[in-house]
């Protein structure tokens, strides 16, 4: 069974504690100090909350409702752990993503969450029906952090995190 990557998103303190216990797994970011908590911890008593940032857990495949669908920009800070557990990705609120569609007869993905991908990379293939195939390569170096197939109709759509 493959697993998932988790995503963390940003969430106010309220949403994240009750009585001082962790409603759902987080990170609690308070300067250079960084606390990973389960459901059901509580917050440790160095970590003043008015001086902290939370995150909180939040189901992967809901990752685009966390992007500015205008400006293509992260809308809230964001740490996407990758299924090794040990690999993260993060990123900061107003973040520019690149959104590059995926469509065609039949699409076949190349790259992967968490893979890096250069201008000279194909990150996906399309055949037509007329049987050819073209590979699809990204406008700029960077970072895949989610592919969404869209629901209302069989594409893709890589995200990607640009390299400066």
């Amino acid at each position: 069974m493959e697993k998932m990557p988790m995503l963390f998103v940003e969430a106010p303190y309220e949403e994240c504690f009750e009585e001082g216990k962790a409603l759902y797994d987080c990170v609690v970011i308070q300067g250079n100090v960084e606390v990973w908590l389960s459901k059901g911890d509580s917050l440790p008593g160095f970590i003043t909350p008015e001086e902290s940032k939370f995150l909180r857990k939040e189901v992967y495949d809901r990752f685009y409702l966390y992007v500015d669908a205008h400006e293509m920009r992260m809308s809230v800070d964001a740490i996407i752990v990758l299924p090794d557990r040990r690999t993260q990705i993060r990123l900061k609120k107003g973040d520019e993503l690149l959104l590059l569609p995926v469509e065609g007869f039949v699409k076949t993905p190349i790259a992967d969450v968490g893979n890096r991908v250069r201008k000279s990379d194909a990150f996906a293939a399309v055949t037509t029906k007329k049987g050819e195939v073209h590979y699809l390569k990204p406008p700029k170096n960077g970072v895949v952090v989610f592919i969404d197939e869209v629901r209302n109709r069989p594409h893709y759509v890589y995200y990607l995190l640009p390299e400066d």
